[in-house]
């Protein structure tokens, strides 16, 4: 089934804190650096002392405005997503994006939903492409910077969390990488895992002698599963297996199948997560992200956008070449695939 809207992606910018090694750096971190090492990164990004997500975002537009051979004027809506602890509460990203861009009036949309928001930001601009004729050129633009006072980089969900923004230009009826269909799930009972306890209205401010990074988020995990291995087991079973259903659901509404996917980009994940899901999809790992991921980095929502632009850049993509966007999304937790056509 074709998409309603037939639109692709013009050009797109990048802006990355800056690079650190692993390996030097994990002591700061996490008292036995071994254990980060197992995680299979060589090194990550972290913004300067007073650098945004802002900053970074808007960074990473004015390159894909530059590209396109656009100015701010051209654009018709303006979608970010952010996918850590935005800078304030009560507080709209896109519109702080599109002031530092100098755009007047364009209409801007913000996405909160963590890892997956880069998925249905661009559904988001599909949509918006069926339901306004005049709505041409979109620009999304996607970042992560970790709050080092929420979350420990190092040890929150198995991935090492790191700084980068990616931003498209997308346009109606462009013929490169397409947007086909895309497809999503969503299993409410993990709502609370790896969730920031303190700083929210039902927790404004910590217990005493307490704070967002002494909670181990992992401790609240197994709680979840009453500490029942099989459980857990199960759980683990269930990430991959839904990466595997969202990505046949997606083929299916393209009228396409697994034996045309030419490279599965999942988030920038530990090695053996992003194994696992190769697996589950049945490719090889080397038609995977899991290179790129060691150097780059999980940097949440713009992962995938990153790496596909990644490995156009290296001639490991062709023209035609059908690409599965892959991910999970915690917490939700959300399972989401994308189907671009280079």
């Amino acid at each position: 089934m074709a998409t309603p809207v037939d639109l692709g992606i013009v050009a797109t910018g990048m802006a990355f804190g800056e690079r650190h090694d692993v390996a030097e750096t994990a002591g700061e971190y996490v008292p036995d650096p071994e254990v980060v090492s197992g995680l299979g990164y060589r090194t990550y990004h972290r913004v300067a002392e007073g650098v945004t997500a802002t900053d970074l975002a808007a960074e990473a537009a004015r390159e894909a405005l530059e590209n396109a051979d656009l100015d701010i004027a051209d654009v018709d809506l303006i979608v970010v997503g952010h996918s850590d602890v935005p800078e304030y509460l009560g507080w709209d990203a896109s519109a702080a994006v599109a002031r530092a861009l100098g755009a007047h009036a364009t209409p801007t949309v913000m996405f909160t939903q963590v890892c997956a928001a880069w998925s249905v930001a661009l559904d988001h601009a599909a949509g918006a492409m069926a339901l306004s004729p005049d709505t041409r050129n979109v620009l999304v633009a996607l970042v992560n910077v970790a709050s080092e006072a929420h979350t420990n980089r190092m040890d929150f969900n198995g991935a090492i969390a790191s700084d980068g923004a990616v931003a498209a230009v997308l346009r109606r009826g462009h013929p490169r990488l397409r947007r086909l269909s895309s497809a999503h799930f969503t299993n409410p009972e993990y709502a609370d895992l790896f969730r920031v306890e303190y700083g929210g209205a039902a927790a404004p401010l910590p217990p005493p002698g307490h704070g967002n990074l002494h909670a181990d988020p992992m401790t609240g995990v197994y709680r979840h599963f009453g500490r029942d291995p099989e459980r857990f087991q199960v759980f683990m079973k269930e990430i991959s297996g839904r990466v595997a259903d969202v990505v046949d659901q997606a083929l299916a509404r393209a009228g396409r199948d697994r034996t045309e996917l030419a490279r599965l980009i999942y988030l920038n994940d530990n090695q053996q997560t992003i194994r696992a899901a190769a697996d589950a999809v049945g490719l090889p790992l080397e038609r995977t992200n899991a290179e790129l991921a060691r150097e780059l980095g999980h940097m949440g929502a713009a992962d995938q956008l990153i790496c596909l632009w990644r490995h156009i850049e290296a001639a490991e993509l062709s023209r035609g070449d059908l690409v599965a966007l892959v991910g999970v999304a915690a917490p939700g937790m959300h399972w989401f695939c994308t189907l671009i056509e280079v």
